[in-house]
This record gives structure tokens, sequence and C-alpha cells, in this order.
């Protein structure tokens, strides 16, 4: 496993920048997964544009005016920053972090270079500055544009990840209340961006995405349904980061030998050991992660890397259910992306992906690791009660399209 891209770069290049210490192998997935999403869903949003289901709002702009000093402002303080933190991280991380420091201290310390930031300040402001005054006119020009949803693509991604990890680190605390109690007792940085719940980022992702959509006067039909395919890709992605980093987000024990039928599949995609995952904090030390009945030990093969602060594996080895799961959110994505220009009604799209990503979810939790709670006498946990109702929401909300699209044919008939 890679902790941070830090660990990735020196195990398989030899490469060592202390610096990547600061970029999180889950973290980065993650991004990666909202670039996905947000680029599949510009190109449906256009897509749907073209075909006329969209009606563009007028924005006039303005060319060729003087300055924006707001924009260079802004410029030379993100300049500033950079110069300050990260480029002195890009000269001296290796030394800062060479005896196990914790490079997110340092981020939020005041520690760093004045001058290179100032220095920096003084480009990116002088370079906008320069931009605004190339391009004035001695008569500013004043044009209509006209503005459709997938010009706000980005906007919907910045709405989604503000709602999203708010609502994910909320349904966590609301799986695992201990937490929220020991983060009021010891608040920090780490605590809060770790322990996240996918279903709470992607349910008050999905009402930030709307309210926002609705201020603009946008289609919520047509937009869920641009969304869907890749809301499920990016799912598929964030578990590849669940599996690089090993954040706890695996199966149970699975000490049974390898089928005979499955002699084709490499052996750590039956069971693994998730050598070097993230949930072994080494400043207490304490294990983080959900365990169920798995035990952690200290790497002592040698054959395998032993990283400073993460040098444990599981024992027994448990189901590398985020592989799986990678694997069924890919099947899924490519299935809805090649059936999306023959779902005409609005609203159809959007009902296939909550009935498949319940789907996916509810089995794949019969295997994972996780909390289980009584809900009016079953025993379940807080996914699989979430993946029944999506499941349940999304047959329904097909149905109803389908039946609404069904009348509006023969309506126009």
């Amino acid at each position: 496993m890679y902790p941070t891209i830090y660990h990735a770069l020196l195990d398989l290049f030899g490469i060592d920048w202390g610096w990547t210490r600061l970029l999180n192998s889950f973290g980065f997935f993650v991004a990666l997964a909202f670039v996905a999403a947000s680029y599949t869903m510009g190109l449906e949003l256009k897509r749907k544009a073209s075909e006329g289901h969209f009606i563009p709002t007028i924005k006039t702009i303005v060319k060729g005016g003087p300055p924006d000093y707001w924009e260079v402002a802004t410029s030379a303080l993100m300049g500033f920053i950079i110069g300050w933190k990260f480029i002195y991280l890009a000269l001296y991380g290796s030394e800062l972090f060479a005896n196990g420091s914790n490079p997110q201290r340092f981020l939020f310390s005041m520690d760093g270079s004045l001058a290179l930031g100032f220095v920096l300040a003084l480009a990116m402001g002088g370079w906008r500055y320069w931009e605004y005054k190339k391009q004035q006119l001695a008569q500013p020009i004043r044009e209509d544009f006209k503005m459709y949803p997938h010009h706000l693509t980005g906007n919907f991604t910045f709405a989604a990840a503000i709602f999203g990890i708010l609502g994910a680190k909320l349904f966590h605390l609301l799986e695992n209340p201990r937490e929220f109690v020991e983060f009021l007792e010891h608040p920090s940085f780490n605590s809060f961006v770790s322990g996240l719940t996918v279903y709470g980022g992607l349910i008050l992702g999905s009402i930030g995405v709307l309210l926002y959509a609705r201020t603009k006067g946008v289609n919520g039909w047509h937009l869920s349904d641009a969304a869907a395919p890749g809301l499920i890709l990016s799912y598929g992605i964030g578990r590849i980061g669940c599996q690089v980093s090993g954040d706890g987000d695996w199966g149970i024990a699975n000490a049974a030998p390898k089928p005979g039928w499955l002699s084709w599949l490499p052996d750590w995609m039956w069971a693994y050991d998730y050598p070097n995952n993230v949930n072994y904090d080494a400043a207490y030390p304490q294990y983080l992660g959900q365990l169920n009945d798995t035990n952690v030990l200290p790497i002592t093969d040698p054959n395998v890397p032993c990283f400073d602060g993460y040098c444990t594996h599981l024992d027994p080895m448990v189901f590398p259910t985020p592989v799986y799961e990678t694997i069924m959110a890919t099947l899924i994505f490519l299935f809805l992306w090649s059936i999306r220009k023959r779902l005409k009604v609005p609203g159809l799209m959007f009902g296939a992906y909550l009935m498949f990503n319940g789907a996916e979810r509810f089995f794949i939790e019969k295997i994972r690791v996780n909390n289980k709670f009584d809900w009016m006498g079953i025993e379940a946990t807080q996914a699989e009660v979430i993946a029944v109702l999506f499941f349940l929401t999304g047959a329904l909300m097909f149905a109803l399209r389908y039946r609404s699209g069904a009348k509006a044919s023969t309506t126009n008939t």
C-alpha cells in the first residue's frame, strides 16, 4: 500500500521528493474522481444542449475593459501562497520531513519562505495586470453571451465537492458517534478529513448541485441524467484510492483457500493483507480502522517494503472489496454510457443509476467490514439500508418517468 504519493514514487521509481508526503494517495484518487465526473457530465450537458433540452440564459460580457483589480489581487494572493508554502516545500521537503514530521502540521503552520511568497505574488499579480492592459480597448465592447448548463460544469463540481465532503463526514459520524466525541475532545485537521462515508457525500452533494441548478433555472431531470454515468465512474475511481491507500474499506477476513474455478484470478484479488495501510497511527500508537476478526501485525517479510509509521499488515487476509467495486462500477459506467442516447425520457438514466448503485453496494456489504445496527429488528449496516432505498427509489423513478414519457408520446401522436 502507498499511504502517500511520496511512498509510491519512492518504491516504484526511487524518487525521493519529500514534499509529496503532503499528497495522500486516497485524496489524489478522489481528485481524479471529481475530474472524471465533471468531464463526463460536461460532455452530456453539451450533447443535451445541442439537442435543445436546455434554454440558455443571456449574459452580457465586457471585452477590452480596464483591469479587474480584484482578479489582480487574487492572482497575487495565490502567487504568495504558492511561493510561501509549496515552492519552499519543493526545495526543502526532504529535510523538513526527514525525521518523520507530520506534513499536514507544516502545511497549517506559519512556517515557509516569505521572500519566495512576495516574489511570486509580484510575478503573478503583475502578469495578470499586464494581460488586462494588453487586451484593453479605447472603447470597451459589450456582447451578449448564451449561457448553457455545460458552461456551469465547474460550478456544479464545486458545489458537489463542498456539500459532498460535509455529507460524507456527517454520515460517517452518524455511523461512528464515538469518533465525534473524540473529535470534540481532541480536534485536529487530520481527524476531520479522515473517515468519510460515500453515500453521505453522494446524497448531500447531489442536493447541493440541484439547489444551485435551481437558482440558475437548469432542468433537474436532465442535469441528473447527465451526471449519472460520471457518478458511478467516479465511485470506481475513488475505490482505487481506497485500495491503494488501504483506508479500511476492505472486506471481512478471508482465510479460505482460493477455489479451483478461480485459479485464473491473482491471489491478491482473492485475499490481501494490506501492508502499510493508512489506518495505523504510529504517533499514539493505535489502529484506527475496523477489523472485525482480523489482527494487525508488524511487517516481517523482507520482500515487502516497510514504510516508517505504517509498517503493519492484516492477519488473516481479507477480501479486497475496493477492487471488486472498481470493476463493477466500471462495468456499470460502460453500460450506462452505451445506452445514454437511447433513453429519451428525462429521469430514466438517473433511475437506472440508482438501481445499479443500490444493487452493487447491497451485495458488496455482505463481505465488507462495517458497523451493523438494529433497524426495526433487522440487523443491517447503514450502507445496506441506503442501498435498498436507492434501489427502490430508482425503480419507482424509472417506472414513473417511463409511464410519463409513454403518455407524452401518445398525446403527441
